[in-house]
């Protein structure tokens, strides 16, 4: 099966184009080596996606026949990811919180008020 048939079928992503877009941008690895949408996947074979700023490992069980329910995916890959990578998701969204560009002008009323709240609470 084809990796980007195999990613829309365990439903990685929402459209199969989405998929074969991810392997021309070189976000999907396969055996530590980037893949192209048509490589071929078969079974125990290790996958890298990088989807939304978190590097997804997968090991691959079983190639499923088409797409397949939310509930049955686990039946054909095994997630491999670690909770480190999560983690790191959570500490970037909440830096943004607090960040402001340089050169938007003067803080809002609203502005003000977080940034004085985030002083208090220190």
């Amino acid at each position: 099966m084809r990796i980007d048939k195999y990613l829309w079928c365990v439903r990685y992503y929402k459209t199969r184009n989405m998929a074969t877009q991810a392997c021309k941008k070189g976000q999907i690895k396969l055996n530590d080596a980037v893949a192209k949408p048509s490589r071929e996947v078969y079974p125990t074979d290790k996958i890298e996606v990088r989807k939304n700023q978190i590097s997804y490992q997968l090991t691959v069980n079983d190639l499923p026949p088409n797409r397949v329910g939310a509930k049955l995916v686990d039946i054909y890959r095994t997630d491999t990811t670690p909770k480190s990578a999560f983690e790191a998701q959570e500490l970037l969204k909440y830096s943004k919180d607090y960040y402001r560009k340089k050169g938007t002008g003067r803080p809002t009323k609203k502005d003000r008020r977080d940034i004085d709240s985030f002083y208090e609470e220190e």
